[in-house]
């Protein structure tokens, strides 16, 4: 037999063993716990080894995966992790990348992948249709939110020939940092790159915007683009898109905007409520990775002119001339930044087929229900106060003691984080909301139920108190 080959019956049977595992973990994850945080001495012991130079058999590898590697790892699909942004996924996803793996598909090029990419042009018609974009749009799919926000300002950048020397780009104190990185990435100076201070609701602030763009102009500078949030990390805020829209039609701007966790919900009453004026913008980055239950990496950028990724990244070298067909819009590698591109379309083509568009905006609407019904909770819960309300599945609060000062107060909940890690029921994120250390949840799990959000909150008042108690506060 070759090298590196395995007789069918024994793929049959560790493939089985693979499956049964991937059911009793999906079955137990309720009860497991969230997961552990180790010290890197601590991994370092448990898995450095030499390069392996002689087989093993593959029960024995998955076993030491089970017993050395899960455990150690924070599951962000179990039902109570409510920190950062969840990634529950879905069985039929999961199926479709074993799939793709399997047999190793690629999506390139149309003369290697025609039906893998039509599959990929298919899903991206979808998501352009659920939120509004004209039939014009376009997008691929990549790894996620960093590299979608990095093609969709790598577009815009293309189409104003001096952005790089004198271009400036707007957005809020509350976007993602990844923006910021695939600016620096992008060659823009820090200078190039202007962070407005949001209102009372988390958003950028539109007058204060327009102020800044004129006073920028000016200066000397070329104003270029406008970065807005569908949804921000911190409390799943959204800019006002229509505003931004009129105001970048009436200074030649692009107006893109980082959706990644929170375009999905335009599914919703809440989103499409909150996301009025979507339909208008230059590019947006989405992630189904996210709140399409996806497993990772499904990343996803949709750009209101297609054929603006393919001036931002087509090159053809000599080793590629035999692909080219004549056709533009079906070498998907010529509109990104990735010539090797794995088929990352399958999963939500196949999850959508399955189960059907119907059953993601039901899960949507039970995420923020959970967020309401946090917020709630908290609200009749001593001591506690709500920062920012529920807003597509994120609320942010904060354990407040009347006597005890600011500062202690701040650390007080980066040790709540820290306790709840290490019980291990769930698992809550803080970050630092108008100079304040807060709490987060984000409610994204289809799986999580009332009583899970109930009894986090529960625990984590029980926690305050002890900690508060012990600081003298209380």
């Amino acid at each position: 037999m070759p090298p590196l080959e395995l007789d069918p019956e024994t793929m049959r049977r560790i493939g089985y063993r693979v499956i049964d595992t991937l059911v009793d973990y999906w079955q137990s994850l309720p009860e497991r716990p969230i997961g552990t945080r180790p010290t890197r001495d601590a991994m370092e012991a448990l898995l450095n080894e030499p390069l392996p130079t002689t087989p093993q058999p593959f029960e024995a590898v998955l076993d030491e995966f089970l017993m050395k590697v899960l455990p150690h790892v924070v599951k962000v699909d179990h039902p109570r992790y409510f920190a950062f942004v969840p990634a529950p996924n879905n069985y039929v996803g999961v199926l479709a990348d074993t799939l793709a793996a399997g047999m190793n598909i690629f999506v390139g090029t149309w003369m290697v992948g025609a039906g893998a990419t039509q599959v990929e042009r298919v899903v991206i018609d979808w998501l352009r249709q659920m939120v509004g974009l004209p039939e014009s749009a376009g997008g691929l799919f990549v790894s996620g939110g960093s590299v979608a926000n990095l093609v969709g300002l790598a577009a815009a950048r293309q189409q104003y020939p001096e952005a790089l020397q004198r271009g400036r780009v707007y957005y809020s104190d509350q976007t993602h940092s990844c923006v910021a990185r695939a600016l620096r990435i992008l060659g823009f100076r820090e200078e190039q790159m202007c962070v407005l201070e949001s209102d009372s609701q988390f958003r950028l602030p539109v007058e204060r915007l327009t102020e800044q763009i004129r006073r920028d102009r000016e200066a000397g500078w070329m104003p270029f683009c406008v970065v807005a949030n569908a949804g921000t990390t911190n409390t799943g805020a959204v800019d006002d898109l229509n505003a931004l829209a009129d105001l970048c039609a009436a200074e030649n701007l692009w107006l893109h905007a980082d959706g990644a966790y929170g375009a999905p919900a335009v599914l919703t009453e809440e989103g499409a409520r909150l996301m009025k004026g979507i339909h208008r913008l230059h590019s947006l980055a989405l992630d189904p990775h996210k709140w399409l239950y996806q497993p990772m990496m499904a990343g996803c950028i949709l750009v209101r002119e297609f054929d603006h990724l393919r001036q931002a990244f087509h090159i053809l070298p000599p080793y590629l001339q035999d692909k080219e067909s004549g056709v533009r819009g079906v070498d998907l590698c010529d509109y990104g930044v990735e010539l090797s591109r794995g088929f990352r379309a399958l999963k939500v083509w196949m999850a959508l087929k399955v189960f059907g568009l119907e059953a993601f905006r039901q899960a949507m609407e039970h995420n923020l229900r959970l967020a309401r019904v946090a917020e709630q909770t908290l609200r009749t819960m001593p001591h506690w106060e709500v920062v920012s309300p529920a807003q597509l599945g994120i609320v942010a609060f904060r354990y407040a003691p009347p006597h005890m000062e600011p500062e202690a107060c701040d650390s007080l909940q980066r040790a709540l984080v820290n306790t709840m890690l290490e019980e291990g029921f769930a698992l809550v994120s803080s970050t630092v909301l108008k100079g304040r250390t807060v709490l987060r949840m984000c409610t994204l799990s289809p799986r999580a139920t009332e009583a899970d959000v109930v009894e986090t909150l529960q625990r984590l008042d029980r926690h305050a108190r002890r900690l508060a108690h012990q600081e003298g506060a209380e």
